[in-house]
């Protein structure tokens, strides 16, 4: 038995920019944190000769071209490559997909470190991520960014530089112990009651940055720009400039597709706006999941929010990525 787990993420500044469409033309910068919200995968030997798969539906099969779930099917063809193995896996989460949090890209790289393990291979966290993106954006074609898969492999609070050979760099945000604390304690997420695909919202994106629509173009560099600023914010210490700049990024965010947001999600902002919150924004493409709002006054914020119907998600930051949690 193998158990893995991979953290969600939010994202701290930057956010699109690690869109194929955006960074082989203009490189990408954007600062994610991983969570302590996990989706896991288990990993047994059956007794049987089949793969048995186990997430909202259930697979048994032959082979893995018989398996329906495409980043299953993906992810087993890639370790695999023509063999057929005996295997057992399920899936499960602590936040339902659509939310937001980069759901999907934590699925891969777990799926992926599992399997790695399971054939007792060693992985580095980089390698971890460029596969989980070779299936999810070449394989299966998704119109999505490279920061899911990237942070939820690293962990921590992570800058990544998206550069146009396809590279990525990644390195920690320089942030002290008490401005770390801070953050965890100001940032609250809330989730709207609704989850989304965030892929029709990404397409969007992805389109108009291959037809180089300078609108799309313009606000892409901003918010890369707005990325950086809330670097030097966070490092400094200045959380109350970094929470101002979340309500620009959110501005600029809404800009890029009329779908992002709804009169509701406004209504909502407008709420915690005149409750405590210095700013936020939707994490994740938008439409809806998890509201995220920076705040000096949490429990103000806090009885606004619920008082509205919204249920908080109560975190803290991961720091140790995908990673192992029990073999036998």
């Amino acid at each position: 038995m193998i158990i893995v787990r991979s953290p969600l993420r939010i994202t701290l500044g930057g956010g699109g920019t690690d869109l194929p469409s955006y960074y082989r033309d203009h490189e990408g910068f954007l600062i994610a944190g991983a969570i302590d919200k996990y989706v896991y995968i288990t990993l047994n030997h059956p007794f049987n000769k089949t793969i048995n798969l186990k997430y909202s539906e259930m697979e048994s099969v032959k082979t893995i071209a018989d398996i329906k779930h495409p980043i299953f099917k993906e992810a087993l063809r890639m370790i695999y490559q023509d063999q057929i193995p005996s295997i057992e896996i399920s899936s499960f989460a602590d936040i339902p997909a659509g939310t937001g949090l980069g759901s999907s890209g934590s699925f891969t790289t777990a799926l992926l470190k599992a399997l790695h393990v399971y054939n007792r291979d060693l992985v580095h966290p980089e390698e971890l991520a460029q596969q989980a993106c070779d299936i999810e954006i070449n394989k299966l074609g998704e119109p999505i960014g490279k920061q899911d898969q990237y942070i939820a492999s690293f962990g921590g609070i992570t800058c990544f530089e998206f550069r146009k050979d396809d590279s990525v760099k990644a390195y920690p945000l320089k942030i002290s112990k008490e401005v770390l604390y801070s953050l965890e304690d100001n940032l609250l997420l809330f989730f709207t009651g609704y989850a989304r695909s965030a892929s029709a919202i990404l397409k969007d994106q992805h389109d108009q940055s291959l037809k180089k629509n300078e609108e799309m173009t313009q606000n892409l560099h901003f918010v890369k720009d707005l990325g950086f600023q809330s670097k030097q914010a966070l490092e400094s210490g200045d959380l109350n400039k970094f929470g101002a700049l979340m309500n620009v990024h959110w501005e600029y965010k809404k800009k890029r597709s009329g779908a992002i947001s709804n009169p509701k999600i406004n209504e909502w902002y407008d709420v915690a706006m005149k409750n405590g919150a210095l700013g936020g924004k939707l994490i994740g493409a938008g439409g809806g999941g998890v509201l995220m709002f920076y705040t000096s006054n949490g429990e103000k914020l806090r009885q606004a929010m619920t008082g509205c119907g919204l249920e908080e998600i109560r975190f803290k930051f991961d720091f140790e990525g995908t990673k192992v949690v029990a073999q036998s």
